[in-house]
């Protein structure tokens, strides 16, 4: 197959596949590994200590790949200032930069002038023409079955994906439930032009931040073993289900409000579990996807059985 498509057109890839950006583990080893076996692998800036230590993220990257790769921009509601990591990706001239959560305006108007692609994450068909109204390059369209924080009307990518591609002019990149070759041609199908993975990437050799222990959690959950946090906050967000995220629901139905909740969701919780595997002290983001996923190989592994099945299908398809 030849995979051109706009996506791959737009962002200089082999393939129309996108790592999503992966708090706490997005880093140099696994966005290098993503832009090598052909995809577009990002860095999270937010996720880092400093704007230096994202400078050397960056850096990282460019002595292990010559293909293009991304930033990924989280700015929550509770988000830190990101000015300062930004200057740094327009430094270093960083090809692709993605935005999930919060207004992306003030990206979008530091950006001006670059070069720089933008892309941005959005859960509902209203986000996606703001998006475009804006100056996205593209739109990555996250259904209610992924990983992370989701959208508030609980609508799975089936129903999202082609209503955000009748509804804009750019590309859809679809995400949310997508982790072997079937889904990247259920997307195709569906109008999107690419795809956006996160649960798969975490559970692949280079992924070095991630614990075992959570790896292995992902290997062992079924489809119904993942829980969605933060609802009474009006920020769902969808992680496996463990102790933790038991406490964090019953304090959301009980003693509801961020103060309550903060140190239960917090960047330090999340971490405890994905780097220490302490499953009764954080809690790890997971989508739904997890039910398809029963190893761990090396990106270019996954990426070559990816696109094996979608060669499959598509000689199924012309019969």
């Amino acid at each position: 197959m030849i995979w051109k498509t706009r996506v791959t057109d737009l962002l200089q890839i082999k393939y129309p596949i996108i790592q999503g950006g992966l708090a706490h583990l997005a880093y140099s080893e696994l966005a290098a590994a993503v832009s090598n076996a052909g995809g577009l692998g990002q860095i999270t800036a937010m996720s880092l200590d400093s704007p230096d230590a994202l400078r050397q993220e960056i850096r990282k990257v460019k002595q292990s790949t010559k293909n293009p790769f991304g930033v990924n921009f989280a700015i929550g509601q509770h988000g830190r200032p990101f000015s300062d990591f930004l200057n740094v990706a327009i430094e270093e001239e960083v090809p692709v930069v993605t935005m999930t959560g919060g207004n992306p305006t003030p990206i979008f108007e530091q950006l001006k002038g670059t070069n720089t692609k933008k892309l941005v994450l959005v859960a509902a068909k209203r986000q996606a023409e703001k998006a475009e109204e804006l100056g996205a390059d593209a739109v990555m369209v996250v259904g209610q079955e992924g990983g992370g924080h989701l959208g508030r009307d609980d609508i799975g990518t089936f129903v999202l994906v082609p209503q955000v591609v009748d509804a804009v002019g750019i590309p859809v990149v679809a995400s949310g439930g997508i982790g072997d070759g079937r889904g990247l041609m259920a997307a195709l199908a569906l109008g999107a032009e690419g795809i956006e993975m996160g649960t798969r990437f975490i559970a692949t050799k280079e992924c070095v931040h991630a614990h075992e222990i959570y790896k292995q959690a992902i290997i062992d959950a079924s489809e119904s073993d993942t829980t969605v946090i933060k609802r009474s906050l009006g920020a769902p967000a969808r992680a496996l289900t463990n102790p933790w995220t038991d406490q964090i629901l019953s304090l959301e139905k009980n003693y509801p409000g961020y103060d309550t909740l903060r140190d239960y969701i917090s960047g330090e919780a999340n971490k405890k579990y994905i780097y220490e595997g302490r499953g009764e002290e954080g809690f790890g983001w997971a989508g739904q996807v997890v039910g398809l996923i029963k190893d761990v190989p090396s990106v270019d592994e996954l990426f070559q059985r990816m696109l094996v099945d979608a060669e499959t299908i598509r000689g199924e398809w012309a019969k």
